[in-house]
């Protein structure tokens, strides 16, 4: 699906689907300097139970023309931009890492239009080591590999390579994608004034040895929110949509159903 907003093309994977507004709208938003693809194993499951499912590509991200935004803040404005352009109703925002902070800031600014939130492998705030900006800043492929050692549990093995090393595969990508993401979340820090407000049903989704988010700091996540759920994959890092897409989308699928 391509849409044009602020005259810019912005891609969304719909999993081949005609857009049906009888059905809630599942929502899937990426990580720092990824882009749809991340949900190849999860978007079809999902809209094959009545949902509309979009994977968004941000500006300048996969297929969406940048350039990419400098903030969370202007990324949650954007993303109302985009859901008003196909007039999109029962909201249902799932964010993974970095999209776990613009679900937060969109539901800070635009409450009433977000009917359930799901956050996978995130927290109310992400700091960034300064030596992978650094890195990134300077289009160096070590701001990946650094990305993957603190990404994943153990060593894990990917038929046809690592799908983070396929997405962000230049100096460019790494400099001009990879290190903007970086610095928003880092500079993120309005997460903790919405964790009181959230009222509506949440679910929390974590690796067991998440790098990036150890348990310790997502559990804390989770129980700052209210009658929130939260699920623990055993074994599993921070990339879980590829670590353990079958476990997190029977999850996610069982959540929706409650």
């Amino acid at each position: 699906m391509i849409l044009n907003v602020e005259n810019k093309s912005v891609f969304a994977s719909d999993a081949g689907k005609k857009f049906d507004n009888s059905n809630p709208t599942i929502v899937l938003l990426h990580g720092s300097g990824l882009s749809h693809i991340v949900w190849s194993l999860t978007e079809q499951y999902l809209s094959n139970q009545n949902y509309n499912v979009i994977s968004l590509d941000l500006p300048g991200h996969g297929n969406s023309e940048g350039p990419c935004l400098k903030s969370i803040e202007e990324i949650a404005e954007w993303m109302d931009k985009v859901f008003s352009s196909i007039n999109i109703k029962d909201l249902i925002l799932i964010g993974h890492s970095q999209g776990c902070l613009e679900a937060l800031e969109y539901y800070y600014k635009f409450k009433n239009k977000v009917d359930k939130i799901i956050f996978i492998g995130g927290s109310y705030r992400i700091p960034v080591n300064q030596d992978l900006i650094d890195l990134a800043q300077a289009g160096d492929k070590k701001a990946v590999e650094l990305m993957m050692k603190w990404g994943y549990e153990g060593s894990k093995k990917f038929i046809g390579g690592n799908p983070v090393e396929k997405i962000i595969n230049s100096p460019r990508d790494i400099r001009e994608v990879l290190a903007i993401d970086l610095v928003a979340c880092n500079n993120y820090q309005n997460g903790k004034n919405v964790l009181e407000k959230i009222d509506c049903p949440s679910l929390f989704i974590f690796g067991e040895k998440d790098k990036m988010i150890p348990i310790e700091k997502g559990t804390k996540f989770a129980n700052s929110v209210k009658n929130s759920l939260t699920h623990v994959i055993n074994k599993c890092g921070h990339m879980i949509m590829f670590e353990n897409a079958f476990e997190m989308r029977e999850k996610i699928s069982e959540f929706l159903k409650k």
